[in-house]
């Protein structure tokens, strides 16, 4: 009899848990874990961390220390229950300003070293605007790594191959929610899924011309996406389809495989070039600025949770 999905994609590929939630991690025992402010909202709001949240709130300066001590405290948490990364993002409000997220960066990588934990655990995850791609390269040189996040486009993964950025998270539901409000009667199942068209141009681009890059594929609707990525260099998974995949049998087929590199990467992106392909594609577009706008509601749910705390 076959082995559960989840045992068969972590021979081929390494699975990470989106989640927050420390019981899931415990669980599933994933290689990764990312958070992002809506997962780390969903924690904090967590009737057994109140107390803790409370403290934490009262002892920051403003808002802003109070939000990043939270996302420590929990990444380091979690970084004890995983043997490999830990992703934590910058805030949403700091996507178009590279020096400021450069600045969070350092005091989110400082705060993780106050916790005893690593600047190699850790990938400072970031939007994939230009100006967040620019910060992760410099990041990059400093020995900070990097997981861009909100990417939906093609230039998006181009510019951070050159900016060598260490990770980056393809966002395969997003991409076939915005295809499916175009299109409501088309047939994007199996392979015909957008989503996993744009994960696998993009693995292929980079094992073609040997990205060090590692390509996470991220946002999954439905475990059909991530068994037509099995083979993907990484997968983030939500703790439902975690499930799912345990608790499903039969055979699962390897469906991304390395190439053999070229010899010449195609030529970098400048900025101009950037933005002109980046504005070229509506749906990367509207999905970028949704997602900042999504991350930044949820940004300022925990704002005001915390506020809530600190004045009690």
């Amino acid at each position: 009899m076959a082995d559960d999905l989840m045992t068969q994609l972590k021979a081929m590929t390494t699975v990470v848990a989106d989640t927050g939630d420390i019981e899931a991690i415990r669980r599933f025992q994933p290689t990764d874990a990312t958070t992002n402010p809506s997962l780390i909202l969903q924690a904090a709001q967590q009737q057994a961390r109140r107390s803790r949240l409370a403290e934490i709130a009262r002892s920051a300066t403003d808002l802003d220390d109070a939000l990043d001590a939270v996302a420590v405290e929990i990444g380091s948490e979690i970084s004890g229950l995983v043997p490999g990364y830990v992703s934590t993002e910058v805030s949403a409000r700091l996507s178009f300003d590279t020096d400021a997220t450069l600045a969070r960066a350092h005091s989110l990588i400082e705060r993780y070293a106050r916790h005893g934990v690593g600047r190699e655990r850790i990938l400072i995850k970031v939007a994939a605007t230009w100006e967040g791609i620019r910060a992760a390269r410099q990041l990059e040189r400093e020995g900070i790594h990097t997981n861009l996040t909100l990417l939906f486009s093609f230039a998006q993964a181009q510019a951070c191959a050159d900016a060598g950025v260490t990770l980056i998270s393809p966002f395969v539901g997003r991409i076939l929610d915005w295809h499916k409000a175009q299109q409501p009667e088309a047939d994007f199942s199996g392979d015909n899924d957008p989503g996993v068209r744009s994960v696998k141009r993009i693995y292929e681009h980079y094992k073609g011309h040997g990205y060090q890059t590692i390509v996470m594929g991220a946002s999954f609707r439905n475990s059909g996406e991530i068994k037509a990525l099995a083979g993907c260099d990484r997968l983030t998974i939500s703790p439902a389809l975690l499930e799912e995949l345990a608790e499903t049998r039969g055979p699962l087929e390897r469906r991304l495989t390395p190439q053999d590199a070229e010899t010449r990467p195609p030529e970098p992106l400048d900025e101009a070039e950037f933005r002109w392909a980046f504005n070229e594609d509506a749906m990367a577009t509207e999905k970028l600025a949704e997602g900042i706008r999504k991350f930044m509601a949820d940004q300022r749910k925990l704002e005001s949770l915390l506020g809530e705390l600190r004045r009690g």
